[in-house]
């Protein structure tokens, strides 16, 4: 198996359980989430035409670019990562990083529920029994919250959606990734000059913030690069199971910091990881039937 591959896969993962911390150091120099928001787009934008350039995909956005059906489909990924992303950012940096993780647990059972809606995938019983554990939980946890977690369903939906619509684009990841950055950039960079005059922004009030800002771009597109690379040359059962790195991380960073974790939200986690196990077993046993990738 690759090893370099499999790096990359944990390198990508690893990067997003810590991306939280990186939110929250930008979030304290006072910045809001749409700023955040503002600058990942604008920053990343020139980091994923540096992977264009390296894969030499840019004939093929100009061919994209060139294409009304293929860039409708992007403006629409485009929107639906913002809101996700957007999301994200404010939930960690209000607090509740439990519920992300809860939503990032969920969304690769999201994204099974969708596939057999959408594509008419076969869901396995065990699939099945994932997808309804991850049910029970969510309705424990919102009994144990006494509201519906509406973080962790976005995260999940959003991200669920955004896998469903990118399916469907005839482009590879780098090229799909820098149009998305580009159509985002424009109402960013809009934004951050609104700021700039109504004297807002904070790009400018010290070299400390302006560096994290900055950092936002590559810390956005690098994983993305990092999973694009090894998704390609691991199996999808080793994938299914690095995958919840992230969560598991960003699960232990909100404990660290004092979230609430009352009995009936241990239990809804348990519900919530009894389904991943399902999933991720599900996914290693149909892996073993699968032909290695070359």
């Amino acid at each position: 198996m690759n090893s370099s591959a499999i790096a990359a896969g944990v390198a990508c993962y690893v990067i997003w359980g810590f991306v939280p911390l990186v939110f929250q150091a930008i979030g304290r120099q006072g910045v809001s989430a749409w700023e955040i928001l503002a600058h990942r787009t604008i920053w990343a934008t020139p980091v994923a035409l540096v992977f264009v350039l390296l894969a030499r995909q840019w004939p093929q956005v100009v061919a994209v670019m060139r294409d009304v059906k293929v860039l409708r489909l992007l403006c629409l990924s485009a929107a639906l990562i913002a809101c996700n992303w957007c999301v994200y950012i404010w939930a960690v940096n209000s607090g509740r990083l439990l519920e992300t993780s809860l939503g990032y647990y969920i969304t690769p059972l999201i994204n099974m529920a969708t596939g057999a809606l959408f594509f008419r995938e076969r869901i396995t019983g065990l699939g099945k029994i994932a997808v309804g554990l991850a049910t029970v939980g969510v309705v424990i946890q919102t009994a144990a919250l006494g509201h519906v977690p509406l973080v962790s369903l976005v995260l999940g939906i959003s991200f669920g959606a955004y896998g469903l619509v990118r399916k469907q684009v005839a482009a590879e990841a780098q090229t799909g990734l820098f149009i998305e950055c580009l159509i985002l950039s424009v109402p960013g960079l809009a934004y951050m000059f609104w700021l700039e005059s109504q004297g807002a922004s904070h790009l400018t009030a010290s070299p400390v913030t302006a560096t994290w800002l900055v950092a936002a771009g590559p810390i956005t597109a690098v994983p993305l690069l990092l999973f694009a690379w090894a998704a390609r040359r691991i199996p999808l059962s080793l994938m299914g199971f690095l995958q919840f790195i992230a969560p598991t991380i960003a699960f232990v960073i909100g404990l660290s910091q004092g979230e609430a974790f009352t009995p009936m939200r241990a239990l809804s986690f348990a519900f919530i990881w009894a389904g991943a196990g399902a999933f991720v077993y599900g996914a290693w046993t149909k892996g073993r039937t699968l032909p290695r990738p070359a």
